[in-house]
């Protein structure tokens, strides 16, 4: 496959840092995407990813499906040839229980659109 067909994206994480950017080919499943996210992921964050199951990829305001590919999620409109593509990664907190309380702290707080509230 010739290197103009693939799809340059970077990771926005929920602090502001970037995973990337990185080329992927137009084929590659949101869910690999996620994993290469899990395992790319900065160690000095406090909070991590443990699954796929716990990460949402939304690209122009919409949640990427596990079992789409790229081209199946991308959205056109602001688009340019060449261009990075921005998406966005929202971590899903961990489930509360009365021994996690002190965790729960750590989760940020997150409005309607998944965005962090500083």
């Amino acid at each position: 496959m010739a290197g103009e067909d693939l799809i340059e994206l970077k990771f926005r994480l929920f602090d502001g840092t970037d995973i990337g950017p990185n080329k992927y080919d137009p084929s590659t499943t949101v869910a690999s995407l996620k994993e290469s996210i899990l395992a790319r992921w900065p160690q000095d964050k406090e909070i991590a990813p443990r699954t796929i199951n716990d990460v949402k990829l939304i690209n122009a305001g919409k949640i990427l499906e596990n079992n789409r590919t790229i081209a199946e999620s991308r959205v056109p409109v602001g688009e340019l040839p060449g261009g990075v593509i921005t998406m966005h990664v929202i971590v899903r907190p961990p489930a509360f229980d009365k021994n996690n309380e002190k965790q729960l702290d750590k989760v940020p707080k997150l409005n309607r659109c998944g965005c962090t509230i500083l």
